[in-house]
């Protein structure tokens, strides 16, 4: 079974966080108050972001005074796709349906499908290559769109 990713708000909105703390450096942890200012995200939301980030090992906290968040390593090495599957790690679990009709077991597939193209794509494309917008310079997107004509 392949990996796939799900693009939704939640994702967006922790793509958001990791490139305002990517922007602030490795010296300095960010406070959640001045992450969610910059991405115009609330507090209460990006908190369970964070924490599914954190526990994703994608960020790190620091406690006390001058207390915050730093990325856990470097923008380089942090897939897209990494940090779209931490963010529906703290979803609530959704409840299966019984309904398994042959129209949703179709949709379902293209979905399915659609996540593990996207998984396979993002894996390539990093936190560095979004804030150095070379996403149309990397070579695994120049591949996949060559492909698709």
């Amino acid at each position: 079974m392949q990996d796939e990713v799900k693009l939704t708000t939640r994702g967006r909105y922790a793509v958001m966080a990791m490139v305002e703390l990517s922007a602030n450096g490795f010296e300095k942890p960010m406070p959640l108050s001045e992450i969610a200012g910059r991405s115009n995200i609330s507090l209460s939301y990006l908190e369970q972001l964070i924490a599914a980030l954190r526990r994703n090992g994608l960020v790190v906290s620091h406690r006390g005074p001058g207390g915050g968040y730093l990325l856990a390593k470097m923008p380089d090495q942090i897939p897209v796709a990494d940090i779209l599957k931490a963010a529906e790690d703290c979803v609530p679990a959704k409840r299966q349906t019984s309904n398994s009709s042959t129209i949703n077991d179709q949709t379902r597939e293209l979905f399915k499908h659609i996540g593990e193209i996207l998984h396979v794509c993002l894996s390539k494309v990093s936190l560095a290559d979004v804030l150095d917008r070379r996403l149309h310079a990397n070579p695994h997107m120049m591949k996949l769109f060559d492909s698709l004509g």
